[in-house]
């Protein structure tokens, strides 16, 4: 296993189109984020912030997706982003993108790794 990489959580823990898994990023800062969610079977994961303003997605805790569960959205400002590439198709970040975080699921565990 490389070296950065490091599970969050069990595979149970993350179900299809239902509340994401929030963990500490503390490589990216002190009170840094990050989310897994699963989609269409497979899961995404994501620094907790939103490109448009540096503030969590989640207004209640692991809430990420929309009422519709096809998008991943900000509670704050409404940006709607795509579950699979975290592109912005809807408010005021359209165009940027969330900023993805490699996942590798096996063992019935989800882990992560940082670049």
């Amino acid at each position: 296993m490389p070296e950065r990489m490091r599970v969050i959580c069990r595979s149970e823990d993350v179900q299809e189109r239902g509340p994401g898994f929030r963990f500490a990023l503390p490589e990216l800062g002190e009170r840094t984020t990050g989310f897994v969610v699963r989609y269409n079977g497979q899961v995404q994961a994501y620094v907790n912030r939103c490109a448009h303003v540096p503030v969590e997605l989640d207004w209640n805790e692991g809430d990420f997706f929309d009422v519709s569960g096809e998008y991943l959205i900000c509670a704050t400002h409404g940006a709607h982003y795509q579950p699979q590439t975290g592109y912005c198709v809807m408010g005021p970040c359209s165009g940027k993108s969330l900023i993805k975080i490699r996942t590798l699921e096996r063992d019935h565990e989800i882990l992560i790794q940082l670049d």
